[in-house]
C-alpha cells in the first residue's frame, strides 16, 4: 500500500506519515485533469482582481464572506445584519458570541496575510498566532495531557464516539508540525504542484490537529495563505468555506477517507473542485460588485449635484452597512447625512435605526454577498 492507514480510530494516530506523500499517489490522470481546470479558474480570477481600481473595496466584504461561512463550519451562526453592523462599528473587541467570532476569523486572515508578506515562511508562530486570533486563548501547541479526539456528530448509535484521534505524545505532535512547514517551505525538496501541495497539507494539519479547538478555521485561513504566499493570489479573496460549508459531509469524508482507507484522490479531486467553484464564484462575485458599483456611481452622477461622488460610493462598497462617521473626514457631518439620507430616498441605500444609531445598508451590495 502506498499510504500507511490509521488502524485504531479510538487510538491517537502517532504513526501518522510524514510528507511527502509517495508520487505515485497523485500523479493519475483524474488528478492532473481537476488540477487544470483549479490553476485555469484560479488564473483567471488573479488577472480579473489585478485590473480593480481599489481592490479594498471588494476585499473587505469578500473576506468577511469567507469569515461568515468558516465559521458556520464549525456551527457558528450569526446574521449578515449582526455582523456588518458589528464590523461597521469596528467593536469587535467588545463583542462576544457568533459575531465575535466571525471578526476573529477576518482579523487572523489579515494577520497572517501581513505576516507572510513580510519576507517570512510558514512556522510555528504563524499557525500558533492563526490559532490565537481565531479562538481568542493564548496557549499554544496542545500538551500530551490534551485528551483530543473527534466525535462522531448526529443522534445515530454511533453519535459521541470517537471518530479519530489525532498523535498525541511528548514531542510527538511538535515533531509532526516541524515536518509539515519544512514540506511547506522546502520547493526544492518538494517539488510538488502549489495547489497539490496546499490539499496535502491542509490535510496534514487537520490530521496533526495541533490546537485545543479552532483547527478547523486556522486550516482554512491556512489555504488561502498558501495561495497568496505563493503568489497565485495578491489578496485572500478566495471564498473555499462556503463551498465547504455546502459540501460538509463531503469533506469529512474525504478527510476520514485519507486516514481510513488511503483514499488521497478523492481528497485531492475534492480540494481543486473546490478552488474551481470557489474562483468561478468568486470572478462573478467581482464582475457583480464592480458592475452594480459603475451603476450607482453613474446614477449619481446624473442624478443629484453630490461632491466627488467617487469618494461616496467607494465607502458604500468597502461594506455594506455605511454611518455617518464613516465619512467624516471627507465630508462635513450634515454633508455626509443629507447625502445618505438623499441616497435612501432614491432606494440606493436602507436605512435602519438600531439602538439609537443609524445604519445605511448598500441594498446591492447585500445582495450580491448574499447570492
Amino acid at each position: 500500500m502506498a499510504y500507511k492507514i490509521n488502524p485504531d480510530r479510538n487510538a491517537p494516530w502517532n504513526e501518522l506519515p510524514e510528507l511527502p506523500i509517495s508520487p505515485e499517489i497523485y500523479q493519475t490522470i483524474p488528478i492532473y485533469e481537476q488540477l487544470g481546470k483549479a490553476k485555469a479558474a484560479l488564473g483567471r480570477l488573479q488577472g480579473r482582481s489585478i485590473v480593480i481600481p481599489n481592490q479594498g473595496l471588494l476585499i473587505n466584504s469578500i473576506s468577511l464572506q469567507e469569515a461568515k461561512a468558516s465559521s458556520a463550519i464549525e456551527n457558528i451562526f450569526t446574521t449578515d445584519d449582526e455582523l456588518y453592523r458589528a464590523y461597521s462599528h469596528n467593536q469587535n473587541k467588545q463583542l462576544t458570541g457568533p459575531a465575535k467570532e466571525v471578526l476573529n476569523y477576518r482579523e487572523a486572515l489579515w494577520e497572517g496575510f501581513n505576516y507572510l508578506n513580510e519576507d517570512q515562511q510558514f512556522d510555528i508562530d504563524y499557525f500558533e498566532k492563526m490559532y490565537q486570533v481565531v479562538t481568542g486563548y493564548n496557549d499554544g501547541v496542545r500538551p500530551p495531557v490534551a485528551q483530543i479526539y473527534i466525535k462522531e456528530g448526529g443522534s445515530g448509535p454511533n453519535a459521541g464516539k470517537a471518530f479519530y484521534t489525532p498523535p498525541r505524545g511528548a514531542g510527538i505532535v511538535q515533531a509532526k508540525m516541524v515536518n509539515l512547514i519544512n514540506f511547506l517551505n522546502d520547493d526544492n525538496s518538494y517539488s510538488i504542484d502549489p495547489l497539490l501541495k496546499m490539499a496535502i497539507s491542509h490535510f496534514q494539519f487537520e490530521a496533526i490537529h495541533p490546537f485545543r479547538d479552532g483547527n478547523g478555521r486556522t486550516g482554512r485561513i491556512f489555504n488561502i495563505h498558501y495561495l497568496t504566499k505563493k503568489g497565485l493570489l495578491d489578496y485572500p479573496i478566495l471564498y473555499l468555506s462556503r463551498y465547504i460549508l455546502e459540501s460538509k459531509e463531503e469533506y469529512y469524508g474525504g478527510l476520514s477517507g485519507v486516514t481510513q482507507r488511503g483514499n488521497w484522490e478523492k481528497w485531492l479531486i475534492y480540494m481543486l473542485k473546490a478552488i474551481e467553484a470557489t474562483a468561478n464564484m468568486t470572478y462573478n462575485k467581482i464582475n457583480d460588485i464592480v458592475g452594480a458599483k459603475d451603476a450607482i456611481l453613474q446614477h449619481i452622477q446624473t442624478e443629484t449635484d453630490f461632491s466627488r461622488p467617487e469618494i461616496l460610493v467607494n465607502a458604500l462598497f468597502s461594506q455594506p452597512f455605511t454611518r455617518v462617521k464613516h465619512l467624516q473626514n471627507d465630508y462635513a457631518e450634515n454633508t455626509v447625512r443629507k447625502y445618505l439620507d438623499r441616497l435612501t430616498d432614491m432606494g440606493i441605500l436602507e436605512k435602519r435605526i438600531v439602538s439609537g444609531s443609524a445604519y445605511y445598508l448598500n441594498l446591492e451590495l447585500h445582495r450580491i454577498l448574499a447570492e
